[in-house]
């Protein structure tokens, strides 16, 4: 009798776990099942936002995982480039999770897109050019055709890449200056990359001088002059050509290469200074463009 009394209190036991149990189970279920926002188009429950914050942790998890893995080995300057790939596919994968999601638990996406098409299609105008410079951006830093520190030249302006984003690409220029460009530029116009092989660029100082100059001594002053720039490279060596017969000079240009083609300016200024120096002591003359001007004398008009 005791043994069947214990086992019918054990029962009872289990049994009322049990409806405790379901009674749970079922409190949460009308939890997770409470909608907090309902319309006739979208029924927005617990459970569903939940769902989305949940996918959105793992979206982002995976997403580092994989900046990790695949920027493990790379140099500090290049891992800095997927930053802005990562962050756009960040949103990318975000969108289409919430919006797999909402679909799943019965949300009718097609309304909401038919009741957005006029925003959507004033949007898509505004956008055209972000989603060019993105896309641009991304191309880009995949194939290496930019990297940090090159020397470009756009419209005119020399400037040094200190950051590539995703939309635009920012150089410092010779004066000081930030100039941001945005990215379909590098894809759509012809830039100048004076770093693109290498660091080693050919730069030229252009000069003339009176006819009747000796042009071998002319031609020895020039390279001398570029010994005496330490920023210009010894190997390949500077060399000078005697470019043209001018309307009033003979032109010669002293072509050298430096490693630093951004501060080129300031090396250009203190080889003028020194050609002019020397020029001046050794009596050749830079000649400053002259012009004969001839009068005539309309006769009628000197009648009168």
């Amino acid at each position: 009798m005791a043994k069947n009394q214990a086992t019918n209190n054990y029962l009872n036991g289990y049994a009322i776990k049990m409806e405790k149990l379901e009674s749970l189970f079922n409190s949460l279920k009308d939890f997770l099942s409470y909608r907090i926002y309902d319309s006739d188009t979208v029924h927005l429950s617990v459970s569903t936002f939940l769902t989305i914050l949940v996918a959105l942790f793992a979206v982002t998890f995976i997403l580092r995982m994989v900046h990790r893995l695949v920027t493990a080995k790379l140099p500090e300057e290049d891992k800095n480039k997927f930053i802005s790939i990562f962050g756009f596919l960040k949103y990318l994968f975000y969108i289409l999770v919430v919006a797999t999601i909402l679909h799943s638990s019965g949300v009718n996406l097609t309304v909401l897109l038919t009741a957005s098409t006029a925003l959507f299609v004033g949007i898509g105008f505004a956008l055209q050019y972000l989603f060019q410079d993105i896309i641009s951006g991304i191309l880009i830093i995949l194939d290496q055709s930019l990297h940090v520190s090159d020397i470009i030249e756009v419209e005119g302006k020399v400037g040094r890449v200190f950051e590539i984003r995703l939309r635009t690409t920012r150089a410092l220029t010779r004066d000081d200056k930030v100039i941001v460009i945005p990215n379909h530029k590098f894809l759509t116009d012809s830039i100048y990359n004076y770093t693109q092989n290498h660091k080693t660029t050919r730069e030229s100082v252009k000069v003339g001088v009176a006819y009747g100059s000796d042009v071998k001594l002319v031609t020895e002053i020039l390279e001398e002059v570029a010994t005496t720039q330490k920023s210009i490279l010894k190997n390949p060596k500077p060399f000078v050509l005697f470019e043209d017969f001018g309307d009033s000079a003979l032109l010669f240009s002293l072509n050298y290469y430096i490693t630093d083609s951004f501060s080129d300016p300031r090396t250009k200024s203190a080889m003028r200074y020194e050609i002019d120096s020397r020029f001046r002591a050794k009596q050749i003359t830079i000649p400053f463009p002259q012009r004969d001007v001839h009068l005539f004398q309309n006769s009628n008009t000197a009648e009168h």
